[in-house]
């Protein structure tokens, strides 16, 4: 992956997502084999409602499917699972932090898959380490 020097565009940001997701181990990836990740600049209201943020740079990235029950029970999702990433909120956490770009949308990554599959922070923190 190339160091970023200057903010990515969404599309850019989407280039960028699909190689940090085909870099996350297989472990967790398989989680989430079919999932489609959508880059946009902010959540919606509705999500900013429903999280309950101050603000919309409050959330990096969200994980939106269908309950862990129908997938362990092969039942077929009425939606399409989905990772939003929030490429406005990011590029701040980025510019705030100096962390290289596409390690941090890969760190997001791995925590929204985790988070909806209910892996602890300590699971998903040596799926990291393990790299």
């Amino acid at each position: 992956m190339p160091h970023h020097s200057t903010p990515p565009g969404l599309a850019d940001l989407e280039t960028i997502a699909q190689a940090a997701f085909a870099d996350i181990p297989e472990e967790l990836r398989r989680y989430a084999a079919d999932v489609v990740i959508r880059v946009e600049d902010f959540p919606d209201e509705e999500v900013e409602r429903e999280m309950d943020l101050e603000t919309p740079f409050d959330l990096l990235g969200l994980y939106h499917g269908s309950a862990m029950d129908i997938h362990a029970f092969g039942g077929a999702p009425g939606d399409v699972d989905m990772i939003f990433l929030y490429r406005r909120p990011i590029l701040d956490y980025w510019c705030e932090t100096g962390e290289d770009l596409s390690t941090l949308i890969r760190h997001v990554l791995i925590h929204e898959i985790g988070h909806h599959f209910g892996l602890s922070d300590d699971d998903m923190q040596r799926i990291e380490d393990e790299e």
